[in-house]
């Protein structure tokens, strides 16, 4: 069965209260516009989404419940993973392992610098880093989900939200 893994870095997030803690830390307004276009870029690209995995953290969870706002989803249809704050690749490893393998497709919302980290030992294309809200996918042949990190995994596109300005 053919899978796909969707990467996402959480969007822009807000520095203005610097004693606010980093996990309750928000989007800012280019954060919150962002997410719904990178959301909406990925359905014109005919992308299916059905399960929308992501970091605990306000500023990735709010990342994630835009997307699945754009897909038609609430944000009950979040899985969230505390261990995708702060992650480490063999925390996203893990996190994918324990994927529903009724989902087709994944969509995982976390941060840098593990995000850029596990990104990069995916396939032969790497990125210098994952600016927020870019999009890293990869597609691979595999029954169940706990089989991806040995699994051969093909490049499938790379977009932020930049990409696109003259």
């Amino acid at each position: 069965m053919k899978r796909s893994v969707i990467i996402v870095r959480h969007a822009k997030s807000s520095w203005s209260d610097p004693a606010q803690p980093d996990f309750e830390r928000p989007l800012n307004d280019r954060g919150k516009a962002d997410a719904p276009v990178m959301a909406k870029r990925l359905l014109d690209k005919h992308v299916r989404i059905d399960a929308f995995i992501t970091s605990p953290a306000k500023r990735a969870k709010k990342t994630a419940s835009l997307f699945a706002e754009v897909y038609g989803k609430d944000k009950d249809h979040l899985i969230q993973v505390p261990s995708l704050y702060h992650a480490e690749p063999a925390d996203f490893f893990r996190c994918i392992a324990q994927a529903p393998d009724q989902a087709a497709t994944i969509a995982i919302f976390s941060h840098n610098p593990g995000i850029t980290a596990f990104v990069n030992m995916l396939t032969k294309v790497n990125v210098d880093d994952m600016p927020t809200c870019a999009v890293y996918a990869v597609q691979c042949e595999l029954e169940n989900w706990s089989g991806f990190e040995s699994v051969q995994k093909d490049f499938w596109f790379f977009d932020y939200p930049k990409s696109f300005l003259p």
